[in-house]
């Protein structure tokens, strides 16, 4: 029986941390696993008061908050598993997801990584993800599969390959990241677990999505309001993950659609909603891919 590494990151938030854990030690019946914790330089440190609380859980603190990949990266290498269960902090967990999940990766020996459904833990009935189409690297656009759809099972046909999966919760096994390695860092925030799929495909496996397992995201539903933090990111992280992932030609082709088309219409655009801040940021965002042109390029492109 392969064993599990559960791996979740938490920032400020650690009694939604708590319910994470409470939610596996309830629901979860796969015997083989431990789980490990970050706290990615939490403002009140949590670990002494978890140490006590959950003596069976690893907590690694981190005095220096390094995003999303960075403190999973820390709890992988922490983990002693042969799959890692990455999932946010705020998931909750439902009965014979880890199994579902396991048997998937078991008996595929193809598939480097595999995401389960995913709903909203608010509105049970919404659906969050059902897989990801792939990308269009002229543009760095895909889209998300089934999401805010109310779910009727109009989607538990799907046990396949997928073009993304999603970062709330994606199964990996270490053999992939053996190869591939572990997800980079310089995103910090956005676009980095499709980095990490991309490379993982890179190096010959496929990325499933896998109906049958469900787990509940605490993330609300409009979560998808700007704020400068996110529209920096969002733009920054657009150009950089092209730059890693796209051939020398979709390339060309983006940052002429980026520059021409793009960014003239999200200025007109600030401008007309009077987010003249975000302005600032787009530039920011630019001027951060010319400037770190060297460390940030992926060392191979895509076929």
């Amino acid at each position: 029986m392969k064993k599990v590494s559960i791996v979740t990151v938490n920032y400020n938030h650690s009694h939604v941390t708590d319910e994470l854990l409470d939610s596996i030690a309830v629901k979860n019946t796969y015997p083989n696993i431990e789980i490990v914790v970050v706290d990615n330089a939490s403002k009140v440190n949590p670990v002494p008061a978890w140490i006590t609380k959950y003596p069976n859980v690893t907590f690694i603190r981190s005095e220096v908050n390094l995003g999303f990949a960075g403190g999973n990266n820390i709890g992988i290498n922490a983990a002693t598993g042969d799959y890692f269960f990455l999932v946010n902090n705020d998931t909750e967990f439902t009965e014979g997801l880890i199994e579902t999940l396991v048997e998937t990766l078991d008996t595929h020996p193809e598939v480097g990584m595999v995401s389960p459904k995913i709903k909203y833990f608010d509105k049970p009935e919404m659906l969050q993800y059902a897989g990801y189409t792939p990308m269009n690297y002229f543009t760095a656009r895909n889209a998300c599969v089934g999401q805010f759809e109310t779910d009727n099972g109009q989607y538990d046909y799907i046990t396949g390959e997928t073009g993304f999966a999603h970062g709330a919760a994606m199964m990996v096994k270490r053999e992939a990241i053996d190869k591939a390695g572990l997800m980079s860092e310089n995103f910090f925030l956005y676009y980095e677990e499709m980095d990490w799929c991309d490379r993982i495909k890179h190096n010959g496996y496929k990325v499933w999505v896998n109906m049958q397992a469900l787990i509940y995201h605490k993330e609300s539903i409009s979560v998808g309001k700007k704020s400068t933090l996110k529209e920096y990111f969002m733009n920054r992280n657009r150009i950089l993950f092209t730059r890693r992932n796209a051939s020398t030609f979709e390339k060309l082709v983006f940052y002429f659609h980026f520059t021409l088309i793009v960014s003239p219409r999200n200025i007109l655009s600030y401008l007309k909603n009077k987010e003249f801040g975000f302005i600032t940021q787009l530039i920011r965002a630019i001027w951060w891919n010319i400037s770190n042109s060297r460390d940030s390029s992926y060392l191979g492109f895509k076929s």
